[in-house]
Protein backbone atom coordinates (compact mmCIF):
# COMPACT_ATOMS: atom_id res chain seq x y z
CA UNK A 1 0.00 0.00 0.00
CA UNK A 2 0.68 3.81 -0.70
CA UNK A 3 1.83 5.64 2.28
CA UNK A 4 -0.72 8.79 2.34
CA UNK A 5 0.65 12.02 3.26
CA UNK A 6 -1.16 15.81 3.66
CA UNK A 7 1.01 18.59 1.96
CA UNK A 8 -0.11 22.15 3.46
CA UNK A 9 0.98 24.55 0.46
CA UNK A 10 0.76 28.75 -0.27
CA UNK A 11 -2.23 27.12 -2.81
CA UNK A 12 -3.84 24.59 -0.40
CA UNK A 13 -3.94 21.34 0.94
CA UNK A 14 -2.98 18.38 -1.26
CA UNK A 15 -2.99 14.64 -0.12
CA UNK A 16 -0.29 12.95 -2.17
CA UNK A 17 0.76 9.23 -1.84
CA UNK A 18 4.36 8.17 -1.63
CA UNK A 19 6.31 4.87 -2.57
CA UNK A 20 10.37 3.58 -3.32
CA UNK A 21 13.36 4.83 -2.65
CA UNK A 22 15.98 7.04 -4.45
CA UNK A 23 16.10 11.23 -6.20
CA UNK A 24 12.46 12.22 -5.67
CA UNK A 25 10.31 11.98 -9.20
CA UNK A 26 6.31 13.57 -8.94
CA UNK A 27 4.01 11.47 -10.83
CA UNK A 28 0.38 12.42 -11.85
CA UNK A 29 -2.75 12.55 -14.29
CA UNK A 30 -4.69 15.29 -15.14
CA UNK A 31 -8.36 13.78 -13.67
CA UNK A 32 -7.28 10.52 -11.68
CA UNK A 33 -7.62 10.33 -8.20
CA UNK A 34 -5.77 8.45 -6.26
CA UNK A 35 -5.82 6.40 -3.18
CA UNK A 36 -3.43 4.06 -1.05
CA UNK A 37 -3.60 1.24 -4.15
CA UNK A 38 -1.64 3.24 -5.96
CA UNK A 39 -1.17 3.48 -10.03
CA UNK A 40 0.02 1.38 -12.30
CA UNK A 41 2.10 3.99 -13.93
CA UNK A 42 3.51 5.42 -10.64
CA UNK A 43 4.54 1.59 -9.41
CA UNK A 44 6.81 1.25 -12.26
CA UNK A 45 9.54 3.79 -11.01
CA UNK A 46 9.30 3.03 -7.50
CA UNK A 47 12.30 0.43 -7.56
CA UNK A 48 14.32 4.07 -9.24
CA UNK A 49 12.64 6.84 -7.16
CA UNK A 50 11.03 7.68 -4.42
CA UNK A 51 7.77 8.27 -5.98
CA UNK A 52 5.24 11.57 -5.19
CA UNK A 53 1.63 10.42 -6.43
CA UNK A 54 0.00 13.60 -6.49
CA UNK A 55 -4.21 14.10 -6.15
CA UNK A 56 -4.45 17.07 -8.17
CA UNK A 57 -7.23 20.36 -6.89
CA UNK A 58 -10.43 18.75 -6.71
CA UNK A 59 -9.38 14.73 -7.09
CA UNK A 60 -9.47 12.64 -3.88
CA UNK A 61 -9.00 14.61 -0.92
CA UNK A 62 -7.22 17.28 -2.02
CA UNK A 63 -7.98 21.28 -2.14
CA UNK A 64 -11.09 22.08 -4.25
CA UNK A 65 -11.27 25.07 -6.71
CA UNK A 66 -12.46 28.80 -6.03
CA UNK A 67 -11.97 29.43 -9.33
CA UNK A 68 -13.25 28.01 -13.12
CA UNK A 69 -9.31 28.38 -14.35
CA UNK A 70 -7.70 27.11 -10.78
CA UNK A 71 -8.48 23.60 -13.17
CA UNK A 72 -6.08 24.45 -16.20
CA UNK A 73 -3.18 23.06 -17.33
CA UNK A 74 -1.18 25.78 -16.08
CA UNK A 75 -2.35 26.27 -12.87
CA UNK A 76 -1.74 22.66 -12.07
CA UNK A 77 1.62 22.98 -12.88
CA UNK A 78 1.74 26.14 -10.42
CA UNK A 79 0.11 23.75 -7.53
CA UNK A 80 2.92 21.04 -8.50
CA UNK A 81 5.50 23.37 -8.23
CA UNK A 82 3.88 24.89 -4.70
CA UNK A 83 3.60 20.75 -3.20
CA UNK A 84 7.65 20.63 -4.48
CA UNK A 85 8.46 23.86 -2.08
CA UNK A 86 6.44 22.26 0.70
CA UNK A 87 8.57 19.21 0.13
CA UNK A 88 11.53 21.07 0.92
CA UNK A 89 12.47 19.97 -2.85
CA UNK A 90 15.59 21.92 -4.70
CA UNK A 91 14.23 19.61 -7.63
CA UNK A 92 12.50 16.55 -8.49
CA UNK A 93 11.50 14.95 -11.43
CA UNK A 94 8.59 14.55 -13.58
CA UNK A 95 6.69 11.15 -14.94
CA UNK A 96 2.84 11.64 -16.75
CA UNK A 97 1.19 8.90 -19.11
CA UNK A 98 -1.33 10.05 -21.15
CA UNK A 99 -3.20 13.40 -20.02
CA UNK A 100 -0.17 13.42 -16.91
CA UNK A 101 2.04 13.19 -19.81
CA UNK A 102 0.54 16.14 -21.31
CA UNK A 103 1.08 18.41 -17.81
CA UNK A 104 4.53 17.45 -18.00
CA UNK A 105 5.04 19.20 -21.34
CA UNK A 106 3.73 22.70 -19.99
CA UNK A 107 5.99 21.89 -16.76
CA UNK A 108 8.88 21.79 -18.85
CA UNK A 109 8.26 24.62 -20.73
CA UNK A 110 7.44 26.93 -17.64
CA UNK A 111 9.72 25.14 -15.36
CA UNK A 112 12.57 23.11 -17.05
CA UNK A 113 15.02 24.72 -14.33
CA UNK A 114 12.38 22.58 -11.26
CA UNK A 115 12.94 19.43 -13.04
CA UNK A 116 15.94 16.70 -12.84
CA UNK A 117 14.11 14.81 -15.60
CA UNK A 118 10.95 14.41 -17.70
CA UNK A 119 9.37 11.11 -18.66
CA UNK A 120 6.39 11.81 -21.19
CA UNK A 121 4.17 8.90 -22.03
CA UNK A 122 1.21 8.31 -24.75
CA UNK A 123 0.84 12.20 -25.21
CA UNK A 124 1.17 15.40 -27.11
CA UNK A 125 1.80 19.29 -27.32
CA UNK A 126 -2.01 19.96 -28.94
CA UNK A 127 -5.19 18.56 -29.26
CA UNK A 128 -4.75 15.50 -31.16
CA UNK A 129 -8.58 14.51 -31.62
CA UNK A 130 -9.74 16.56 -34.85
CA UNK A 131 -7.50 15.88 -37.37
CA UNK A 132 -6.69 12.36 -36.48
CA UNK A 133 -9.17 9.65 -37.87
CA UNK A 134 -6.76 7.03 -36.10
CA UNK A 135 -7.83 8.61 -32.61
CA UNK A 136 -10.21 7.12 -30.96
CA UNK A 137 -11.80 10.14 -29.83
CA UNK A 138 -12.21 11.64 -32.80
CA UNK A 139 -15.66 10.72 -34.69
CA UNK A 140 -14.57 8.96 -37.77
CA UNK A 141 -13.07 5.99 -35.00
CA UNK A 142 -15.03 3.17 -35.17
CA UNK A 143 -15.05 2.68 -31.40
CA UNK A 144 -15.73 6.42 -30.73
CA UNK A 145 -19.60 5.97 -29.83
CA UNK A 146 -18.39 3.09 -27.28
CA UNK A 147 -15.55 5.07 -25.91
CA UNK A 148 -17.79 8.20 -25.51
CA UNK A 149 -20.37 5.80 -23.34
CA UNK A 150 -18.38 4.61 -20.92
CA UNK A 151 -16.79 7.91 -20.31
CA UNK A 152 -19.80 8.88 -19.73
CA UNK A 153 -20.71 6.22 -17.44
CA UNK A 154 -17.82 6.50 -15.15
CA UNK A 155 -18.33 9.86 -14.46
CA UNK A 156 -20.66 8.51 -12.19
CA UNK A 157 -20.02 9.10 -8.16
CA UNK A 158 -22.46 6.72 -6.99
CA UNK A 159 -21.21 3.75 -9.54
CA UNK A 160 -21.09 0.34 -7.46
CA UNK A 161 -17.23 -1.03 -7.42
CA UNK A 162 -18.10 -3.85 -9.67
CA UNK A 163 -19.55 -1.95 -11.74
CA UNK A 164 -16.80 0.49 -12.11
CA UNK A 165 -14.36 -2.27 -12.51
CA UNK A 166 -16.21 -4.04 -15.35
CA UNK A 167 -16.65 -0.58 -17.51
CA UNK A 168 -13.08 0.52 -16.49
CA UNK A 169 -12.28 -2.74 -17.84
CA UNK A 170 -14.27 -2.14 -21.21
CA UNK A 171 -12.79 0.89 -21.45
CA UNK A 172 -9.02 0.00 -21.49
CA UNK A 173 -10.16 -2.65 -24.06
CA UNK A 174 -10.04 -0.72 -26.33
CA UNK A 175 -6.58 1.23 -26.10
CA UNK A 176 -4.81 -2.79 -25.79
CA UNK A 177 -2.59 -3.71 -28.78
CA UNK A 178 -3.71 -7.10 -27.10
CA UNK A 179 -6.98 -6.63 -25.49
CA UNK A 180 -7.12 -10.51 -24.71
CA UNK A 181 -4.51 -9.71 -22.51
CA UNK A 182 -6.33 -7.64 -19.97
CA UNK A 183 -6.36 -9.80 -17.08
CA UNK A 184 -2.59 -10.57 -17.19
CA UNK A 185 -1.80 -7.01 -17.76
CA UNK A 186 -4.00 -5.05 -15.14
CA UNK A 187 -4.30 -7.50 -11.95
CA UNK A 188 -7.06 -5.44 -10.13
CA UNK A 189 -4.74 -4.22 -7.11
CA UNK A 190 -5.15 -0.55 -8.32
CA UNK A 191 -8.30 1.13 -7.38
CA UNK A 192 -8.77 4.42 -8.47
CA UNK A 193 -11.79 6.87 -9.80
CA UNK A 194 -11.87 9.85 -12.00
CA UNK A 195 -12.75 13.47 -10.85
CA UNK A 196 -15.11 14.59 -13.04
CA UNK A 197 -14.71 18.37 -12.58
CA UNK A 198 -11.25 17.74 -13.73
CA UNK A 199 -12.38 15.53 -16.78
CA UNK A 200 -14.58 18.03 -17.87
CA UNK A 201 -12.79 21.00 -17.31
CA UNK A 202 -10.03 19.23 -19.83
CA UNK A 203 -11.92 18.60 -22.41
CA UNK A 204 -13.11 21.95 -22.95
CA UNK A 205 -9.57 23.11 -22.61
CA UNK A 206 -8.14 20.40 -25.21
CA UNK A 207 -10.07 22.17 -27.52
CA UNK A 208 -7.82 25.30 -27.94
CA UNK A 209 -4.53 23.22 -26.54
CA UNK A 210 -1.75 23.47 -28.50
CA UNK A 211 2.07 24.52 -26.82
CA UNK A 212 4.18 23.05 -30.04
CA UNK A 213 5.80 26.63 -30.84
CA UNK A 214 7.03 26.57 -26.83
CA UNK A 215 8.53 22.84 -27.24
CA UNK A 216 11.87 24.80 -27.52
CA UNK A 217 12.04 26.08 -24.27
CA UNK A 218 12.06 22.82 -22.79
CA UNK A 219 15.55 22.31 -21.54
CA UNK A 220 15.37 19.23 -18.96
CA UNK A 221 16.63 16.03 -20.58
CA UNK A 222 12.80 14.40 -22.00
CA UNK A 223 12.22 11.39 -22.19
CA UNK A 224 9.14 10.11 -25.01
CA UNK A 225 8.12 6.79 -25.32
CA UNK A 226 4.70 5.96 -27.58
CA UNK A 227 3.00 2.72 -28.38
CA UNK A 228 3.18 2.37 -32.10
CA UNK A 229 -0.46 1.47 -32.20
CA UNK A 230 -1.43 4.47 -29.68
CA UNK A 231 -5.41 5.18 -29.92
CA UNK A 232 -5.84 7.74 -27.60
CA UNK A 233 -2.81 9.66 -28.59
CA UNK A 234 -1.36 8.79 -31.59
CA UNK A 235 2.15 8.17 -32.24
CA UNK A 236 2.16 11.34 -34.66
CA UNK A 237 2.56 13.60 -32.14
CA UNK A 238 5.02 12.31 -30.14
CA UNK A 239 7.40 12.22 -33.41
CA UNK A 240 6.53 15.87 -33.24
CA UNK A 241 7.21 16.33 -29.35
CA UNK A 242 10.75 14.74 -30.44
CA UNK A 243 11.65 16.62 -33.46
CA UNK A 244 10.67 19.90 -31.33
CA UNK A 245 12.17 19.79 -27.86
CA UNK A 246 15.99 19.97 -28.08
CA UNK A 247 16.58 17.66 -25.13
CA UNK A 248 14.01 14.90 -26.24
CA UNK A 249 14.67 11.36 -26.80
CA UNK A 250 12.11 9.30 -28.56
CA UNK A 251 11.56 5.50 -27.98
CA UNK A 252 9.00 3.36 -29.56
CA UNK A 253 7.03 0.65 -28.40
CA UNK A 254 6.16 -2.08 -31.59
CA UNK A 255 4.03 -4.24 -29.22
CA UNK A 256 1.69 -1.65 -27.50
CA UNK A 257 -0.76 0.60 -27.84
CA UNK A 258 -1.72 3.31 -25.11
CA UNK A 259 -0.24 1.08 -21.87
CA UNK A 260 3.38 0.06 -22.67
CA UNK A 261 4.56 0.41 -19.45
CA UNK A 262 2.29 -2.36 -18.78
CA UNK A 263 2.23 -3.91 -22.56
CA UNK A 264 6.10 -4.45 -22.68
CA UNK A 265 6.54 -3.88 -18.78
CA UNK A 266 9.96 -5.43 -19.18
CA UNK A 267 11.58 -3.15 -21.88
CA UNK A 268 9.67 -0.28 -20.16
CA UNK A 269 11.52 -0.82 -17.09
CA UNK A 270 14.74 -1.50 -18.98
CA UNK A 271 14.36 1.88 -20.73
CA UNK A 272 13.56 4.02 -18.04
CA UNK A 273 16.84 2.56 -15.57
CA UNK A 274 18.85 2.87 -18.27
CA UNK A 275 17.81 7.02 -19.14
CA UNK A 276 17.39 7.33 -15.27
CA UNK A 277 20.93 6.34 -14.69
CA UNK A 278 22.23 8.77 -17.60
CA UNK A 279 20.64 12.09 -16.22
CA UNK A 280 20.87 11.38 -12.22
Amino acid sequence: MWKQVFVETARGRFEIFTQGEGEPLCVTHFYSEFNETGDYFAETFIRTNKVILVNLREAGNSVKSSQPYDLSLLETVLDLEAIREALGLRKWGFAGHSTGGMLGVVYGIYYSGKLTFSVIVGAAAREYMTFSPECIYNEEHPHFNKMQKLIEELKRSDLPLQTRRELTKERTKLSLFQPERYDEIFPFTVHKKMSSIRLNYFSRELQVFDVTRKLQLISVPTLIICGKYDVQCPLTYSLEMNELIPSATLIIFTKSNHYPFLEEPDRFSAEIKTFIKEVI
